[in-house]
């Protein structure tokens, strides 16, 4: 029996009625078959076409994520170069600070000894920065360039001796 057919059968077929009636049959069969060679043909195809649209859409996914990976890796490249930025400017502004830190304390430390440091008490200095004021005009000049000398406000003001120099100011003012 090829392909479903017996030919044997078609060879003992006794009437042309039987010959018709197979011949009719192998006819249809064979419609039937075409029809679906043709539907499994056009099923291939659209199996082919599918499959390549699949693989390009796989290769452009591909492409997009190895993009995306090449941005993150970069964007990451340059977030710890803004943070390696950062860190050394807290580290220069911490060495800032403190060198800022030291140089206040050596400049309070050389502000404070300076009455000190000078011989006598803080009535013979204001004394002796008063010796050559004889007249009230000489006196009132000498006692604002002391003021603005030695004023607390000033940079190397001294408010200690400043107040001396106004008991020193008042008493020779009223002699």
């Amino acid at each position: 029996m090829e392909n479903g057919i017996d030919w044997e059968e078609v060879y003992k077929a006794q009437s042309e009625e039987e010959l018709r009636s197979m011949k009719l049959w192998l006819f249809q069969e064979n419609t039937r078959l075409q029809n679906e060679r043709s539907e499994l043909e056009n099923m291939q195809d659209k199996f082919i076409k599918e499959r390549v649209r699949f693989r390009d859409e796989m290769d452009t996914l591909s492409r997009k994520m190895v993009m995306e990976q090449k941005r993150l890796r970069e964007e990451n490249l340059f977030f710890d170069k803004k943070l390696a930025i950062l860190q050394d400017g807290f580290r220069k502004l911490e060495e800032d600070r403190k060198h800022f830190e030291q140089e206040k304390r050596a400049l309070e430390q050389n502000r404070k000894p300076q009455s000190a440091q000078l011989p006598g008490s803080g009535e013979d200095i204001a004394g002796i920065l008063f010796r050559s004021a004889g007249n009230p005009l000489t006196l009132r000049k000498r006692y604002r360039d002391l003021l603005k000398i030695f004023h607390p406000d000033n940079y190397c003001g001294d408010a200690e001796l400043m107040q001396y120099i106004n008991r020193e100011f008042q008493r020779r003012k009223e002699e």
